[in-house]
C-alpha cells in the first residue's frame, strides 16, 4: 500500500486503541506510536498508570499535550491517544490542527460502557480509576463526559463494539487505499 496518511485513533479504554492501531500500521507500512507510552516516557516513568500515580493526573495530562504535540509531527504514522488525551489541555485544538495541517484522519473507536468494562477488566494493564466508585458506574460517566467530544473531532467513528480489532483495522486500511 502507498499510503502516506496520518491516522489518529482516539476512544475509551478497552475500545481496541492500541490493539487495532499496531495491525493497521503494519497493514498500512506506518510506523505506530501508543501516546500512553511517550506520555511516560515524559513523565520518565516506566508506564502510564505508574506516571497518573507519581505525578497525578494533572502533570499527566499536561505531559501528554507535549508528547502529543511531538508526536503528531511525524509522517506516515498511526497514533493512538491515550482514553482521555482529547480532554488533555490543548490537546483538541492539535489534534484539530494536525487534521488541516496535514494528510491526518480521525478516527473515534466507539464501543458502549459494558463492553469498554468487559474489555479493560480482562487486561493486565495497570490503570488507576479516574472518578472511583463501582467500574461500570466510572465507565458510564466518562463515556457520556467524552463521547461527544470524540464524536466532534472524529472524521469517522468506527464500531468497536461488535467487530474484532483485525476486521476493524482491516475496514480502515481499505477506506484509507486512495486506490
Amino acid at each position: 500500500m502507498t499510503v502516506r496518511t496520518n491516522v489518529i485513533l482516539m476512544g475509551l479504554r478497552g475500545s481496541g486503541k492500541s490493539t487495532t492501531g499496531r495491525l493497521l500500521a503494519r497493514e498500512l507500512g506506518h510506523a505506530f506510536v501508543d501516546l500512553d507510552d511517550s506520555t511516560a516516557r515524559e513523565l520518565d516513568a516506566k508506564d502510564a498508570g505508574t506516571a497518573i500515580r507519581e505525578h497525578g493526573i494533572d502533570a499527566f495530562r499536561r505531559a501528554e499535550s507535549r508528547a502529543l504535540e511531538r508526536e503528531l509531527d511525524a509522517d506516515a504514522t498511526v497514533l493512538a491517544l491515550g482514553g482521555g488525551t482529547p480532554t488533555a489541555p490543548d490537546a483538541a485544538r492539535l489534534i484539530r490542527d494536525a487534521h488541516r495541517r496535514h494528510n491526518t484522519r480521525v478516527l473515534y473507536l466507539r464501543a458502549e460502557p459494558e463492553t469498554l468494562l468487559r474489555r479493560t477488566q480482562a487486561d493486565a494493564t495497570d490503570r488507576p480509576a479516574l472518578v472511583g466508585g463501582h467500574p461500570l458506574a466510572e465507565v458510564r460517566e466518562l463515556f457520556e463526559e467524552r463521547d461527544p467530544l470524540y464524536s466532534e473531532l472524529a472524521d469517522e467513528i468506527i464500531d468497536a463494539d461488535t467487530l474484532d480489532p483485525a476486521d476493524v483495522a482491516e475496514r480502515l486500511a481499505r477506506a484509507l487505499d486512495p486506490c
